[in-house]
């Protein structure tokens, strides 16, 4: 039990703690409290500096740490839940992307939901370790006595130096959340960016990967995105335009292109590919050179290419048995034309 502080004053006059700090006189403070506690004069003199700020660091230091603990772990809940869960509204796309009639489609949104919420997870993190710990080092610098204006207003001409030369840079940041968080495109979708077409293999918070079907690699900034033609999303509408001859039955042309597209629909192996009945559309175009008749078909994004050409073929296929002729090339008598010329 510590001794009370009239024997520790006592025992300073006789020189048994040193000399008794002026402090004494309010017995409510730090110091008196550490002289009654230890009996040291230059303890309790600076009691201030050798505890009370110590002590206030460590528990700005903790405190800091305990709140990005929290954060971290809250957003880590954020986007599992996410990933495996309902999805908040804050992540839902803003349209129904996959068809019931798409056996890949929940499988693929999944993969894209997690994707998401991870990138989104660690913009979160970051940015919340940003926060937390730029408040724990100013309170720090504010512990220890340090002028913080001055600071402040440095930090503050770096900021504006740093916005000027880093503003495509931030650019390209605030573009990539936008994209992650709206689900315009994710790895594997077939998109076209403009300069550059292809299919997604990475997509990053500043440059979005894309491999053309001739094996290029291709780096697009994200904040040089104007717009963006994605081909893997929801369904595909598969056109098929076909030219003939000028003399060509129309009529009978079209219901060939409709005979030939519902047989299609029709077999087995191509019931979970076409999403809804093909439509001969008739007459497209008119010109010089001949008629132009299309037929579409809806089909899953992930089998447009190979439902395209499979129609192709077959409807070539039919116009050859048909007798249905397409237009004669014009090179031909261009050729002949220059020949006779040459005569």
């Amino acid at each position: 039990m510590p001794a009370p502080l009239s024997v520790v004053v006592a025992a300073a006059d006789t020189g048994l703690g040193g000399a008794a700090p002026a402090c004494l006189s309010d017995p409510t403070t730090l110091c008196a409290k550490v002289y009654e506690l230890s009996g040291v004069g230059w303890l309790a003199t600076n009691a201030e500096a050798l505890i009370e700020k110590p002590a206030r660091i460590l528990l700005v230091v903790v405190v800091a740490f305990v709140v990005r603990a929290l954060l971290h772990r809250a957003i880590r809940r954020l986007t599992d839940r996410t990933a495996t869960g309902s999805m908040p509204t804050i992540l839902r796309p803003w349209r129904n992307r996959v068809r019931a009639a798409d056996p890949d489609g929940v499988e693929t949104i999944a993969q894209r939901r997690t994707q998401r919420a991870e990138a989104i997870g660690s913009v979160l993190r970051s940015i919340a370790s940003f926060v937390v710990m730029g408040i724990a080092v100013v309170l720090v610098l504010g512990e220890l006595g340090v002028n913080l204006a001055p600071i402040i207003a440095s930090a503050g001409v770096v900021g504006v130096a740093l916005g000027f030369g880093a503003q495509n840079l931030v650019k390209d940041f605030i573009a990539g959340i936008g994209i992650i968080l709206e689900d315009q495109y994710g790895v594997g979708d077939v998109v076209d960016l403009g300069e550059a077409s292809g299919t997604v293999e990475a997509v990053g918070l500043r440059i979005t990967r894309v491999r053309d079907v001739n094996g290029v690699v291709w780096y697009a900034r994200n904040g040089e995105i104007l717009r963006v033609g994605n081909k893997s999303q929801g369904y595909a509408q598969v056109v098929i335009d076909m030219p003939v001859a000028h003399d060509t039955d129309l009529e009978r042309c079209r219901r060939v292109m409709q005979e030939v597209a519902d047989a299609l629909y029709a077999e087995e192996d191509w019931a979970g590919v076409l999403l809804a009945e093909p439509e001969s559309l008739g007459v497209e175009l008119i010109t010089a050179e001949g008629v132009t008749m299309r037929v579409q078909v809806r089909t899953t994004n992930a089998d447009q290419w190979r439902v395209g050409r499979e129609l192709r073929m077959r409807l070539k296929e039919r116009f050859a048995v048909e007798g249905i002729r397409t237009p004669p090339p014009l090179v031909s008598a261009a050729n002949g034309a220059t020949a006779s010329g040459a005569r």
